[in-house]
C-alpha cells in the first residue's frame, strides 16, 4: 500500500505530452486504499498482532498452509500481512500479492454489476428473468412423489405461481439449481458445460424445474442462480460478462489482478490449493470444472483475486459506493444491497440474527447471531476455498481473509481477532 507524493511541492519540467500521458495513466489506473497507523483509525497495534497469531496457530495445526489478511478502518489500512506458504511442496512463502480463487466471493461482485445496471435503468430488480432470457417464460416447480412407505421418489412438475425475477436470483429465493427435489432434474436437463458459455447455460436453465415456488424459501443456489445474473448483465449491457466487470468495476477500482483467467505472467503468484484430511493437508489434485473453465464466465464463481484487490471492492462498499473519487454506485443503492430482503427466510434456513441482502449475508442482531463476531449491520460473503470478507458500515471497517483451504473455524476466529482490536 503506497501513497505517492511530490517532494517539496516541486514537479520536474516534463514535456507537455509526457505529462498528459502520465495524468491519463494515473486517472485510469485506479487508486489503492492508503496505509495508516492503528492509532489513527482507533485500533490497537498490539491487539492487531493477534490476527497473525491466530493465523499462525492454524498453520501450526495444519488447518491451513498460509493466509493473507487485510483490515481497513476509516479509509486506511491498519493491518496487512502474509503468513505461511503459498505452496508447501516448493516451500514458497506466502506473498501479499498472492492470487487466490475467490469462488463465491464472485457473487457480491455480480450483485454490484446488476446494481450498476439498475441505477442506469437497464434492469429492474422486479423484472422477470424472461425479459432477458426468454426460456424462463414458463418455469415449472418440481414436486416430490412419495411411495407408500413415505419415501421420496421421482418428481412431477406444476406451473410456478409466478415468474422468477432478478430479485429472486440475487437473494437465493428462486429455487433455481438449489438443493431439493429439482436438483437431479436440473443436472440432467441443464448440465453445466465448462466448454460452453454462460449464454448457453442460462438458456438451458430456463427449462429446469425450480425447487420451490419463487420467493417462498431461501435456498443457496451455488452456481445456477447467480450465473444467470451474469447472462442478464450481458443482455442488458451488450458486453460479455467478463468485459463488463473489467471495464465497469475492476479497472475503475484499480483491481489489477482480478479476472476470470489469470494472465500467464501472473501465474507464479497463484496459490496452490489444499484439502484438509485427518493426516494433514493434501494437495488438491484437480480444479473443479466451474473454476477451470476458460469460456463459461458466470456470476456465481470463477474469479481470481488478491487480498489488496478485493479490499478496493470492499472499501468502495463501506464508502457508500465510491473509492478515491471513483463512484460505482449511489450510497442508497449500497444501503439496499446490505439490507435484509428475505424476511425471516434466511434465519430459518441458516442462522438466528441473520438476514440476506443482494448476494450478501446481513447481520441483523449481533447478539442473536451466535457464532458470528461481526457488528449489527455488517454484510459480506465467503468462498468455497475458505476466503471471506465483510463490510461494517457502523465501524467504517472492512476486512478480507484469503486462504486456500476450506472449512474449519478460521472465518469466525478472524472476525473475533479483527473486532477485538477496535479500542475507541
Amino acid at each position: 500500500m503506497r501513497v505517492n507524493s511530490a517532494r517539496d511541492g516541486a514537479w520536474p519540467r516534463w514535456p507537455a505530452m509526457f505529462v498528459l500521458v502520465f495524468l491519463l495513466a494515473v486517472a485510469t489506473a485506479g487508486a489503492q486504499v492508503p496505509a495508516g497507523t492503528p492509532d489513527d483509525v482507533g485500533m490497537s497495534a498490539e491487539r492487531l498482532e493477534r490476527i497473525g497469531e491466530m493465523i499462525q496457530r492454524a498453520i501450526d495445526a495444519k488447518q491451513i498452509s498460509g493466509a493473507v489478511t487485510v483490515v481497513a478502518r476509516r479509509g486506511r489500512v491498519a493491518h496487512f500481512e502474509a503468513r505461511g506458504l503459498m505452496n508447501i511442496e516448493a516451500n514458497a512463502p506466502m506473498r501479499k500479492d498472492a492470487i487466490f480463487p475467490i469462488a463465491s466471493m464472485t457473487k457480491p461482485v455480480t450483485a454490484v454489476a446488476i446494481l450498476i445496471l439498475v441505477e442506469e435503468g437497464k434492469v429492474r430488480l422486479s423484472d422477470p428473468v424472461s425479459r432477458f432470457i426468454p426460456e424462463f417464460k414458463d418455469t415449472k416447480v418440481a414436486m416430490p412423489r412419495s411411495d407408500a412407505a413415505g419415501e421420496e421418489g421421482d418428481i412431477y412438475t406444476v406451473p410456478a405461481k409466478r415468474e422468477v425475477t432478478v430479485h429472486d436470483l440475487i437473494t437465493h429465493t428462486s429455487g433455481l439449481g438449489s438443493r431439493g427435489a429439482a436438483r437431479e432434474a436440473t443436472a440432467r436437463i441443464a448440465p453445466r458445460d465448462p466448454t460452453g458459455t454462460v449464454a448457453d447455460w442460462a438458456a438451458a436453465l430456463g427449462a429446469a424445474p425450480l425447487g420451490f415456488h419463487p420467493g417462498t424459501r431461501w435456498a443457496y443456489s451455488a452456481l445456477a442462480g447467480i450465473d444467470t445474473l451474469g447472462r442478464i448483465v450481458e443482455v442488458a449491457s451488450g458486453l460479455t460478462f467478463d468485459e463488463f466487470l473489467r471495464l465497469r468495476v475492476f479497472e475503475p477500482l484499480g483491481m489489477k489482478d482480478t479476472a476470470f483467467d489469470v494472465a500467464e505472467d501472473k501465474k507464479q503468484r497463484v496459490v496452490t490449493l489444499y484439502i484438509r484430511t485427518p493426516d494433514g493437508l493434501e494437495l488438491r489434485q484437480k480444479l473443479p470444472e466451474w473454476l477451470a473453465t476458460t469460456t463459461l464466465h458466470g456470476g456465481a464463481g470463477g474469479l481470481w483475486s488478491t487480498a489488496e484487490d478485493y479490499l478496493q471492492f470492499a472499501q468502495m462498499l463501506v464508502n457508500g459506493g465510491e473509492l478515491n473519487g471513483t463512484r460505482l454506485l449511489g450510497s442508497r443503492t449500497v444501503e439496499l444491497m446490505g439490507s435484509n430482503h428475505v424476511g425471516d427466510l434466511y434465519e430459518k434456513a441458516r442462522s438466528p440474527g441473520m438476514g440476506f441482502g443482494l448476494a450478501v449475508d446481513v447481520v441483523l442482531d449481533g447478539v442473536a447471531a451466535r457464532g458470528d463476531h461481526r457488528s449489527t449491520g455488517s454484510f459480506g460473503w465467503g468462498g468455497a476455498f475458505g476466503t471471506s470478507y465483510w463490510v461494517d458500515p457502523r465501524e467504517d471497517l472492512t476486512a478480507v481473509l484469503m486462504v486456500q483451504t476450506p472449512g474449519g473455524p478460521l472465518r469466525v476466529d478472524f472476525q473475533n481477532a479483527v473486532m477485538q482490536a477496535i479500542v475507541d
